[in-house]
């Protein structure tokens, strides 16, 4: 058999990301502390880079070096789209493998790791409702224990009118492609079959291995070899193998998440307030503040060719770029972090029950950037106020609707109230979830019984029953 070589024209357009915009965006991701980690590695490698005494903001120096480098524009964009920073994971252009979420959920829960994907996943605000409703049913373990009618049930309360079983139905389907992978299951044997799903089809003894799963997960369990040898056809080495597949996996993928550990943050932002109003600044003591080494810098003036020259040059580019990359990070921050401290000022001023809803696509108009933008920006970025250091995370909520097509409050605003309401509460007659949606209600907010009771167990508050037996 002859083979013929042959040429084929592939049309078709990709956005080639420059490592400069990279690492432009890659350090906007960063935290407060990793970022540290990131600058002191620049500083050893580069001889072009030294620290200034004090702290501070970024800044691109007007040094002489500048007609030897390379062209830097003014304005260093960090703003684009997920798809425009990381190829498809079917693409092989570049690395084959996807977004690390796991090296950027590192020091997240479960439930920040999840909202972070769902934001940079292309969902419509009815099903983004959704999302949020079936994130915060998971437990530590990344099961969805709640019967996804109760959870259907409870938007509808919130005000999602005409909702269909079939549309929460499609949006879990669409959660379940998360990180961690079996993320959402409602048990042991969907967990680890979206699990299988996702290996190579080519996966010695994959089919076996799903059908155990799905139909003698029982036996298995129970260590009936006789009988998973007989239905599956499969000899003792074989079904030794699919056992060792389908322990390969995580029964628990929720599990390996925490909860930040509060002890390390520095916040990023600091907000002030004073006779003219609040005022948000960058945290002075949070980086350090680099410069270009004027020594070095004054050896390229010989601009010649020679290797050392040519060495100091390379350097001298890269070093300008990190300072620049700096620069636009603190800019991006405070663009982001004045808007949100602008929509909660109600917050500052009198506590969480004065909490606005708001979320990543009100600040992504606003400071004309997309969402995913937005959520690098506000995933472990850390703000100083006078009310405690809060993650600019903390700030969005979903907003539940007043009566009569009233004004709308946030969940944070209700958790709040529902949390004032019960340490008011009288000693001996502890408040039931239905007088707490009736309290609601007087004050203008609507909510359905479940889920006053959803929101009080997520704050550790016992039932009322419970409650009166403790006192």
């Amino acid at each position: 058999m002859v083979m013929k070589a042959s040429l084929q024209l592939r049309i078709g357009t990709q956005l080639t990301m420059t490592p400069q915009l990279q690492q432009a965006i890659a350090l906007l991701q960063l935290s407060t502390l990793d970022l540290r980690q990131e600058i002191q590695q620049a500083l050893d490698a580069n001889p072009m880079l030294e620290q200034e005494d004090e702290f501070g903001e970024q800044a691109v120096s007007e040094t002489p070096e500048a007609e030897w480098s390379e062209s830097i524009p003014n304005e260093l964009s960090v703003d684009c789209d997920w798809s425009d920073t990381y190829q498809d994971m079917g693409s092989s252009a570049g690395s084959s493998e996807g977004p690390d979420f796991e090296r950027q959920a590192a020091g997240q829960s479960l439930h920040g790791h999840l909202l972070w994907q769902l934001a940079m996943t292309d969902f419509s605000l009815r099903e983004h409702a959704i999302a949020e409703s079936l994130i915060d049913a998971l437990d530590a373990n990344g099961y969805l224990t709640q019967p996804l009618n109760d959870i259907r049930e409870g938007l509808k309360a919130q005000g999602l009118d005409g909702l269909s079983q079939r549309e929460v139905e499609n949006t879990l389907l669409r959660l379940q492609q998360f990180e961690p992978t079996g993320v959402f299951a409602r048990d042991l044997r969907e967990c680890l079959m979206l699990q299988l799903a996702t290996l190579p089809e080519d996966t010695p003894l994959l089919m076996p291995a799903k059908r155990l799963v799905r139909q003698f997960l029982e036996a298995l369990g129970k260590d009936d070899m006789r009988l998973l040898k007989r239905r599956l056809s499969l000899n003792e080495e074989q079904l030794d193998d699919v056992i060792r597949l389908i322990r390969s996996l995580d029964p628990r993928p929720g599990s390996a998440y925490g909860v930040t550990d509060d002890s390390y943050i520095t916040p990023d932002l600091v907000v002030r307030h004073d006779n003219e109003g609040w005022h948000l600044e960058l945290n002075p003591e949070a980086l350090p503040r680099l410069r270009i080494q004027p020594d070095y810098a004054s050896l390229i003036k010989r601009a010649d060719k020679s290797q050392d020259n040519q060495f100091l040059k390379e350097h001298l580019q890269e070093a300008r770029w990190l300072i620049k990359s700096l620069s636009s990070r603190n800019d991006t921050l405070l663009r982001v972090g004045r808007e949100i401290i602008a929509r909660q000022i109600g917050f500052l001023e009198h506590g969480e029950e004065a909490m606005k809803p708001l979320i990543l696509a009100d600040i992504a108009e606003a400071v004309e950037m997309h969402e995913s933008t937005i959520s690098r920006v506000t995933t472990q970025k850390y703000i100083h106020t006078p009310r405690g250091v809060f993650e600019l995370k903390y700030f969005f909520s979903s907003q539940v609707s007043g009566q009569d097509g009233g004004d709308s409050h946030s969940s944070t605003a209700i958790r709040a109230r529902l949390k004032k309401l019960i340490q008011e509460e009288p000693p001996g007659k502890p408040l039931s979830d239905s007088r707490l949606v009736t309290l609601l209600e007087e004050g203008g907010i609507n909510v359905a019984r479940r889920t006053v009771a959803k929101y009080r167990e997520s704050m550790g508050i016992p039932s009322s029953s419970e409650r009166r037996r403790l006192r």
